[in-house]
């Protein structure tokens, strides 16, 4: 009993180290760059929207926030929220352990999965070696980009790091079965399929002479100086990053040869635009479908369908593919920006409310 409770305490404080970490992180110039790169992005995108609809209006209300008009439709932005849906839609969705009922009800395929407190390491762990595989921790709330979550644990040890990474974002975590397969975003507006994206993760190439840091130093760079047309964001020195890393035999020290290549992460949300290829011809009407439902079960207009797959054009249960998340704020990035073409997605949003309108 003694040793638990230390246990928590260690968890408590490391959570605790995680959080400054952040904060210190979020006051960075290039955190900061970053962020107005992507304001500019959705002012252009949504400026091209209105002209595409035949004209309207963008206002600029406080910083990032917009209006935009075209005919009877009235529609408020920031970045990647818009006000198609209400607030209690989208505390739905951010909600992982709910939207995992809520799938799980109508038959959609979903990692298995427990909740369990941040400082839980017993309960945690006992669940991760029930599964027989490894496993990612999630902050059960509230977070968007991946933050607070490591995949592909393997060891007690990296699980209490992981507890406490993703404890710093809340209290109450998600512990999930990994599961093999790609990254695919599914994106829907009132149950029509707009486009999907294969997201790759994030990768470095060797030169045969600079360390991965480094090279992932230059990576950065070139992501700074390229902006919005490289990527969305920044390479990230974090726990997944580093046990990525060590799951391949290296470390940031190490010295990648010549041409080889370099995974970073399984998480793709640090890619950058050519990491991201066009799938909506991948797939099955039977993953289409999936992906309605998912929409439909949170209750989400526009609705990006996170999920992993082996292999898409076969259905989720026949290729053991699941949904992982459905976002009701989802981010227009990858869908303008890939490797093999350009869905302009808030142009065909605008249209179709237009068209819509009585």
């Amino acid at each position: 009993m003694r040793s638990e409770v230390i246990t928590r305490r260690l968890l408590s404080s490391a959570s605790l180290y995680y959080v400054l970490r952040r904060r210190r992180y979020a006051n960075t110039g290039a955190k900061k760059e970053i962020a107005a790169g992507r304001t500019r992005f959705y002012r252009d995108v949504w400026d091209e929207a209105v002209l595409a609809a035949g004209g309207g209006t963008v206002t600029e209300l406080d910083g990032a926030v917009l209006e935009i008009r075209c005919g009877d439709v009235v529609l408020r932005t920031r970045t990647n929220l818009t006000s198609l849906d209400d607030p209690l839609t989208v505390s739905v969705a951010e909600n992982k352990p709910l939207v995992y009922r809520l799938l799980g009800e109508r038959d959609i395929p979903v990692p298995r999965h427990r909740s369990c407190s941040a400082d839980d390491l017993r309960s945690a762990w006992a669940f991760a070696v029930s599964l027989g595989r490894p496993c990612i921790v999630k902050p059960a709330r509230n977070t968007s980009g991946a933050i607070g979550i490591t995949s592909a644990i393997g060891t007690r040890y990296e699980m209490a790091r992981a507890l406490a990474y993703a404890g710093a974002f809340d209290d109450e975590l998600s512990i999930e079965e990994h599961v093999e397969g790609g990254v695919y975003r599914l994106l829907y507006l009132d149950g029509e399929l707009l486009d999907a994206v294969l997201r790759l993760p994030p990768t470095v190439r060797g030169d045969g002479k600079a360390s991965i840091e480094r090279l992932i130093a230059v990576e950065n760079e070139r992501r700074l100086q390229g902006g919005m047309e490289v990527s969305q964001s920044l390479l990230k020195v974090d726990l997944e990053l580093r046990l990525a890393l060590r799951r391949q035999g290296c470390s940031l020290r190490s010295v990648p040869r010549a041409g080889q290549v370099v995974r970073l992460k399984n998480i793709v949300n640090d890619n950058c635009r050519d990491d991201n290829e066009s799938a909506v011809g991948r797939l099955c009407p039977e993953v289409v479908a999936a992906g309605v439902k998912a929409a439909a079960a949170v209750g989400a207009r526009l609705a990006g369908v996170d999920l992993i797959t082996p292999d898409p054009a076969v259905p989720l249960d026949v290729a053991g593919g699941v949904v992982i998340e459905v976002n009701t704020a989802p981010g227009y990035y990858y869908h303008y920006m890939k490797r093999d073409g350009r869905v302009p997605v808030a142009s065909l949003l605008l249209q179709r409310l237009v068209r819509a309108a009585p």
